[in-house]
């Protein structure tokens, strides 16, 4: 399903991929069977090919990937999580316009610039 900039993650390349990861990383829990997780799919393929350079685009199946979803208390999805420096700084839950991720983006690369 992911394609183009997004990285698909899962419970065994999280560490590696996201918690280690020198830049910011915005993950996408999602599932083949939501809907709005459909939705939101082309919003998350066009912010990972804006921001490239800045911040790692990924998404995690929540079904195939379940001991990273509950160990964040993932109960909605789609759900992404934008995590700095191995921590979570902001949490968006639901179907979002790409202005309110991108306003979540520019905040947190603002406040580490």
């Amino acid at each position: 399903m992911a394609g183009g900039k997004v990285v698909t993650v899962s419970d065994d390349e999280f560490e590696a991929s996201v918690i280690q990861n020198s830049k910011p990383v915005l993950l996408d829990f999602w599932a083949e069977w939501c809907q709005p997780c459909k939705m939101l799919a082309p919003t998350v393929e066009e912010i990972a090919g804006e921001y490239e350079d800045k911040v790692l685009v990924g998404k995690l199946n929540v079904d195939d990937n379940p001991s990273t979803a509950t160990k964040f208390g993932i109960r909605g999805i789609p759900t992404l999580l934008f995590f700095k420096d191995g921590q979570v700084v902001q949490q968006l839950v639901g179907v979002k316009t790409k202005a309110e991720i991108k306003k979540v983006i520019e905040e947190n690369l603002l406040a580490s610039a």
